[in-house]
């Protein structure tokens, strides 16, 4: 498989409770990040996509997921990078205990999403409502 440079295939749960989701915040490079869902690249191309979501999820969380089903992937592109988004929603297993990047992390109403998530977040919460 080819991949651009500056690329990253990254895979995460979408994890919503109650009409609330869980997205979170880390600390990059000093900053803090906008909300996004737990996740994050592909590591080792050896594993399964499905092995990637848990394997973010429990570092950046400290948690276990059940995956229920595939959700749409995304393609993004930008400031010259690229980023295959792949979505699973997924159920928690266990209490959040966050890891160390992790600046903040909250459940927030599906209906009423911060200003500041990712775009993906947006998308994808918009086409579970409407579904």
């Amino acid at each position: 498989m080819y991949l651009p440079p500056n690329s990253i295939i990254a895979s995460g749960p979408v994890i919503i409770e109650n009409g609330k989701v869980l997205l979170d915040r880390e600390n990059k490079n000093g900053k803090i990040t906008d909300w996004f869902f737990p996740g994050g690249g592909v590591e080792d191309f050896d594993i399964s996509l499905e092995e990637t979501c848990r394997r973010e999820v429990r570092e950046e969380m400290g948690i276990e997921i059940e995956i229920i089903r595939p959700l749409d992937t995304l393609l993004t592109k930008e400031d010259g990078h690229t980023a295959i988004l792949v979505h699973y929603l997924a159920k928690r297993i266990g209490e959040i205990k966050p890891g160390a990047d992790i600046a903040d992390w909250a459940w927030h109403d599906i209906k009423n999403l911060p200003d500041n998530c990712a775009p993906n977040v947006y998308e994808i919460v918009n086409k579970i409502i409407n579904i």
